[in-house]
C-alpha cells in the first residue's frame, strides 16, 4: 500500500512538473515571437514595423514588473487558485492578442498577457518544489528548465513558418487550445499546499521595484541598431536607477518585504542569482544575435536562419540525459565552471563566422553551445535551492523569478547595445563581431565565480 502511495504521489509530482513545463514554454515563445511577425502584423494593422516592437516591450516589461508580487498573492489567495487563474488570463489575452484590429489594441492584450505570464511560471514553480522531496529536485528542476532553453531558439523558425504558410494571428491562436488543456489539468493535479498566512502587503516595495525594474527594462529596449534615444535613454537609467537602489535599501529594511533579500546568506543561492543572472543574460543574447547574424550579414532568408538557430536545439536535448549523472558524478562547481568555458569559446567562435565558414561546422559549433547552454541552464537553476529551507521556499522562488526574468530581458538588450556599438564602428560583420565578443567577455564573471565556488556546494542534492 506504502508502495501505491508513493508510485501516485510521484507521478502526481511528475503531471505538475510536466504542467508547469508546458506553460513556461508558451510564456517564453511569446516573448520574443512577434519579431518574426512584425512585418507582417505593422502591415495589417497599418503601421510603421518598428513600431511593432512595442508589443514585446509591454509583454516582457509587464511580466518582470509583476512577478514580485506573485508570492504575496499565492500566499493570499493560494497555490492552485492563483495558477489556475493565471493560465485562464494567458489563455484569454492570447486570444484577444488574435482579435486585436490596432495596435494600441494588441499592446493592451500583451500586457494583460504578461499579467498572466507574470504569475504562471513562477507560481507554478513553487507548485512543484513544494512538493518535490530534495532528492528528486534535480529531475524536478531538469523538466522545469527546457522550455526556457528551447522557446527562445524555436521562436525564429516558429514564427517564420507560421507567418508565411498561415498568418500572424496564429503565433498566438496556438496558445488558446494549450492553455485550455492546462487549465483543466491545473484543476486536477495541482495541491493546494498549505502555505504561511500572508503578511500585508509591502507597496512602497511593489512601488519602488516596479518603478525600478520598468525604467531599467523600458531604457534598454531604447538602443537599438538603427539609434539610440538618448534623452529617453538618461531619463530611464537615472529613475531605474534610484528607485532600484531605494528598493534595495527599504526591502533590507521592512519587516515584510515584498522581496526578501536574505536568501543571499545561501552561498548556492547567491551564485545562481548573480553570476546565473549575468549567465542566463549573456547566453540569451546569442539566440536573439544569430538569426540577424545570418539574415542581415549573410543574406539567408527567415525560414532558413530559423532553421540554422534550431540546432541549439539538437545540443540542448543530446546534452539533457547526461546533466543529472554530470552533477552527481562531478559535482555543481565543475559543471558550472566547464558550462561557462565553453559557452565563451562558442561565443568566440560566433564572432569570427563568415559567409566562407561550411554550413557543417556552423552547425557543430551550435549543437556545442546548445550543450554547454542547456548543462550550464540545468545547473544554475538545481543549485538555487538547494540550501532553501520551507520557510524560504516561496520568498526565494519569487526573487529567483524575478532575477530571471529581468536578466533573460536584459540578455536582449545587451545583445541590442553590443550590436549598436558595432555598427557605430564599422559595417558588414564588425557589428556582429564586436557583439559576441562582448557578451564573451562578460561572461568571464559567472567564470571567476564558479572558479571560486566551494567544493562542497550542492552536495546534498547530488547526495540525494
Amino acid at each position: 500500500m506504502v508502495d501505491v502511495t508513493s508510485r501516485i504521489d510521484s507521478v502526481r509530482r511528475n503531471a505538475v512538473a510536466i504542467l508547469v513545463a508546458g506553460c513556461f514554454f508558451m510564456e517564453n515563445l511569446d516573448g520574443t515571437i512577434v519579431i518574426t511577425a512584425a512585418p507582417k502584423i505593422a502591415r495589417d494593422l497599418g503601421v510603421a514595423s518598428a513600431a511593432v516592437a512595442v508589443t514585446v516591450t509591454a509583454f516582457l516589461l509587464t511580466v518582470a514588473v509583476l512577478i514580485p508580487a506573485s508570492g504575496w498573492l499565492t500566499d493570499r489567495f493560494g497555490l492552485r487558485r492563483v495558477f489556475s487563474v493565471a493560465i485562464a488570463v494567458f489563455t484569454l489575452a492570447s486570444l484577444l492578442c488574435a482579435l486585436s484590429t490596432t495596435l494600441p489594441m494588441l499592446v493592451g492584450m500583451r500586457v494583460l498577457q504578461g499579467i498572466g505570464g507574470a504569475l504562471m511560471v513562477p507560481v507554478g514553480r513553487l507548485a512543484v518544489l513544494r512538493v518535490t522531496p530534495r532528492s528528486g529536485i534535480i529531475r524536478a528542476i531538469a523538466i522545469l528548465v527546457w522550455p526556457g532553453l528551447i522557446a527562445p531558439v524555436i521562436a525564429p523558425f516558429l514564427g517564420g513558418i507560421l507567418t508565411t504558410y498561415a498568418s500572424w494571428h496564429w503565433i498566438f491562436l496556438i496558445n488558446v487550445p494549450l492553455g485550455v488543456v492546462a487549465f483543466v489539468v491545473s484543476l486536477r493535479v495541482v495541491q493546494n499546499v498549505e502555505l504561511p498566512a500572508a503578511n500585508s502587503l509591502d507597496v512602497v516595495g511593489l512601488v519602488s521595484v516596479v518603478t525600478g525594474l520598468g525604467a531599467l527594462v523600458w531604457g534598454s529596449s531604447l538602443v537599438t541598431k538603427d539609434g539610440i534615444d538618448v534623452p529617453a535613454l538618461l531619463v530611464a537609467v537615472v529613475v531605474g536607477v534610484v528607485a532600484t537602489a531605494f528598493a534595495v535599501r527599504h526591502l533590507l529594511r521592512t519587516a515584510a518585504p515584498l522581496l526578501d533579500l536574505r536568501v543571499f546568506r545561501f552561498e548556492s543561492f547567491r551564485t545562481a542569482n548573480v553570476g546565473g543572472s549575468v549567465y542566463r543574460a549573456t547566453i540569451s543574447a546569442v539566440p536573439f544575435l544569430l538569426p540577424l547574424l545570418f539574415q542581415d550579414a549573410f543574406g539567408w532568408s527567415a525560414v532558413n536562419a530559423g532553421a540554422a538557430v534550431l540546432t541549439l536545439f539538437l545540443g540542448n536535448v543530446g546534452i539533457k540525459p547526461a546533466t543529472t549523472w554530470m552533477l552527481r558524478t562531478f559535482g555543481f562547481r565543475a559543471v558550472l565552471v566547464a558550462s561557462n568555458a565553453i559557452g565563451i569559446a562558442c561565443m568566440v567562435a560566433m564572432g569570427f563566422l563568415t559567409t566562407a565558414v561550411p554550413v557543417l561546422l556552423i552547425v557543430v559549433l551550435l549543437i556545442v553551445s546548445g550543450a554547454a547552454r542547456s548543462t550550464g541552464f540545468t545547473a544554475y537553476s538545481t543549485i538555487t535551492f538547494a540550501d532553501i529551507d520551507d520557510d524560504d521556499m516561496t520568498a526565494a522562488n519569487t526573487l529567483n523569478a524575478t532575477l530571471q526574468q529581468v536578466a533573460t530581458g536584459f540578455g536582449v538588450a545587451i545583445g541590442g547595445m553590443m550590436l549598436a556599438a558595432g555598427f557605430a564602428l564599422g559595417p558588414g560583420l564588425v557589428p556582429y563581431r564586436i557583439a559576441f565578443l562582448a557578451i564573451a567577455a562578460v561572461t568571464v564573471f559567472p567564470l571567476v565565480e564558479a572558479l571560486l565556488l566551494s567544493r562542497h556546494t550542492g552536495r546534498q542534492l547530488t547526495e540525494a
